[in-house]
């Protein structure tokens, strides 16, 4: 015959394995008067689901590790620059961080910030080559609207002389 046992007795009896009482199962098993393989099997059932659980919080703290913004890091950064070794150490334990993550991150924002130095340089001096490019290009149109306009009136006196021409012929 199976005897069902309700949750909550199952949990005080999972308890009493527990600290601070830290009882045997033998010991809960004759104490309970429970079967030693119901006990162990709800020990281990405890313990398999606390790993699991232990397992989501550790892929959910990489996971958003690897999700943090640039301002997050910087901040990391910044906060742990005054701190001891020792306490960098603690401050990622707490955080779920390894300290060459933090290194990891100063370096980049480093390289980051050079690159940028350099890049800002180079578009000054792309941004002066299309400004001289721009006033030459201005130029050189002005230029040709000019001899339009010039070509354009001379075609306008030569319809007019030619006109002129032939009411002369015809008179």
């Amino acid at each position: 015959m199976t005897t069902i046992y309700s949750k909550e007795r199952k949990e005080a009896i999972i308890n009493k394995m527990l600290p601070p009482s830290n009882m045997s199962v033998p010991e809960l098993a004759k104490l309970e008067n429970i079967p030693y393989g119901t006990v162990y099997t709800w020990k281990r059932v405890y313990i398999d689901k606390t790993k699991q659980t232990q397992e989501l919080k550790t892929e959910n703290t990489n996971v958003s590790i690897k999700q943090w913004t640039a301002e997050q890091k910087l901040a990391t950064i910044i906060e742990t620059s005054t701190l001891s070794e020792q306490e960098r150490h603690e401050y990622c334990r707490k955080n779920g961080l390894y300290s060459g993550d933090i290194e990891s991150w100063k370096v980049s924002i480093i390289k980051g910030s050079e690159q940028n130095v350099a890049q800002v340089k180079t578009d000054k001096s792309e941004l002066k080559k299309l400004r001289s490019e721009n006033h030459s290009l201005k130029k050189e149109l002005h230029r040709k609207e000019k001899a339009l306009a010039e070509t354009a009136a001379l075609l306008v006196l030569r319809k007019k002389l030619d006109a002129l021409w032939e009411e002369n012929e015809d008179a």
